[in-house]
């Protein structure tokens, strides 16, 4: 699995999706002007972008552990405070934020409960901490044809199902084992379009994430199998791809 793509890769991968779902989850939290965010695992920006319109850019900080997604985030919102670093250790203050946000990113952390904790620690008492992860477990995310296939072809394959977070419910126990209070949980859908397969499929051979890392390891046979099935289970011409997210947000 990598993350240590380009920003453009991601984004023709899973940006189409992560921007949409910014306006979903960024309503969730119902952040107001005078308020402070710090965005988790900002990746090139999508959830970003969102918290700086609505806060202003002396308002909101981001942090990554990617090299390429820090310096796309940087050049995107010139003068953000944009760091490099985990969610497990955050480099801020007690209390410097009313509101922490993480945007597809509890179910990559090495340790969930404690970048929870730490996006508490860094948030005010009272302040709210929001996270979301996509519905691998319950085959609702946006990759759930490609790993339905990976499962028919190569069985021992390991999908994202089985990630932190990636099944209804365990955000909330995630959360509250965090030290959250008032966890809530909701569902969030986005909906994007494809003009048809080519478009689907190429994204899936730019290397990134769990499912780009598996097409790249696998060998021309395994590969074309899988291509070739997923066009016959997919729609002719152009179709959407409707994906749903769980949500949680917690008061510290």
């Amino acid at each position: 699995m990598s993350f240590d793509v380009a920003a453009e890769a991601y984004g023709r991968f899973m940006g189409r999706y992560s921007e949409p779902l910014a306006d979903a989850f960024v309503e969730v939290v119902d952040l107001v002007a005078g308020q402070r965010a710090l965005d988790v695992g900002c990746g090139p920006g999508a959830l970003t972008a969102r918290l700086v319109q609505r806060l202003g850019v002396d308002r909101v900080a981001a942090i990554d552990p990617s090299a390429p997604f820090v310096e796309a985030a940087r050049t995107r919102f010139p003068g953000l405070d944009v760091r490099r670093g985990s969610a497990e250790d955050l480099p801020f203050g007690d209390g410097a934020f009313d509101a922490a946000l993480a945007q597809l990113v509890v179910h990559f952390m090495e340790d969930p409960v404690r970048g929870l904790a730490e996006m508490a620690r860094v948030t005010r008492p009272g302040g709210t901490v929001a996270a979301c992860v996509w519905d691998h477990g319950g085959d609702r995310g946006p990759l759930s044809t490609f790993w339905s296939v990976v499962g028919e072809i190569d069985p021992d394959a390991v999908d994202e199902s089985r990630l932190p977070g990636a099944r209804e419910g365990h955000l909330v126990e995630l959360a509250t084992e965090a030290g959250l209070a008032d966890v809530a949980q909701r569902d969030l859908a986005v909906s994007v379009d494809y003009a048809g397969f080519d478009a689907w499929w190429e994204p899936y051979t730019l290397g990134v994430g769990p499912a780009g890392g598996y097409l790249a390891s696998v060998d021309d046979d395994v590969r074309d199998a899988l291509e070739a099935r997923c066009r016959e289970v997919l729609p002719d011409g152009a179709f959407p791809v409707v994906a749903h997210a769980w949500c949680v947000r917690g008061t510290v």
